[in-house]
């Protein structure tokens, strides 16, 4: 999904089944491992970036805290599955332009799955490159409208250094440079705003608005893309 479509979305996309909640955990272990190893071992969250945003997110799923504990404890070298990031670039139904994220112990089986879901949809995979210049990274914030008008969400969006805000049904979509999430959530939050996610992104430069039988195609794709075991991110310029 794009990245305007999903991340309003996502409050409402709580796990509500077992299955759903187990996919949800593995993915979010397998990140807090990757944030670790790829942090250089660093364990502590207040030194670690990526780490800090992946408890983060692990904690935006429920996952118990033993669990986070133990996901930072292979990443730093408890004899874990060695995972590694990988990004995936393609195109689908109508042009619509794709960045799949994976974290996977097998690279081969995870490009080959991907490219078969992109096949399988009538869209193709793309060479490095070819669509990762469409998107930006951003960080992004969820916070709760609760009678909150607008140019208040705006002044305090200002104040903490945000880029951009977005209104959406029930929720604001607050956009940041990725490396000031934390300290725009912090400012929101020291302000009594609810912050109901929080999370980097690669939101799209432009979106496209493609006809229904198109958008059709390409939920089906997105949502096949994002049943992989290994796929963490799946983000579209569809709007």
């Amino acid at each position: 999904m794009s990245g305007h479509s999903k991340w309003s979305k996502v409050k409402h996309q709580k796990a509500t089944t077992d299955a759903v909640k187990s996919r949800e955990f593995t993915r979010a272990s397998r990140g807090i491992t990757v944030a670790v190893r790829e942090g250089g071992g660093l364990t502590d969250p207040d030194k670690n970036f990526r780490l800090r945003l992946a408890i983060e997110l692990a904690k935006q799923v429920n996952m118990p805290k033993d669990n986070i504990e133990r996901a930072i404890a292979k990443g730093g070298g408890g004899g874990a599955t060695a995972y590694e990031n990988l990004l995936y670039e393609g195109y689908g139904p109508g042009g619509v332009a794709y960045l799949v994220e994976a974290a996977t112990d097998n690279h081969q089986r995870t490009a080959a799955e991907v490219k078969h879901t992109f096949d399988h949809a009538g869209g193709s995979l793309a060479t490095p490159g070819a669509v990762s210049f469409q998107f930006q990274k951003n960080g992004v914030l969820l916070v709760t409208k609760s009678g909150i008008l607008f140019d208040a969400i705006l002044d305090r969006a200002i104040g903490a250094g945000a880029d951009d805000v977005i209104e959406r049904d029930d929720v604001y979509e607050v956009y940041t440079k990725h490396t000031d999430l934390f300290s725009v959530k912090q400012a929101f939050e020291s302000s009594s705003f609810i912050v109901e996610h929080a999370s980097i992104v690669m939101r799209p430069l432009n979106s496209v608005r493609p006809v229904q039988d198109v958008r059709l195609k390409n939920e089906a794709l997105i949502s096949a893309l994002e049943s992989l075991d290994d796929v963490q991110n799946v983000y579209t310029t569809m709007e």
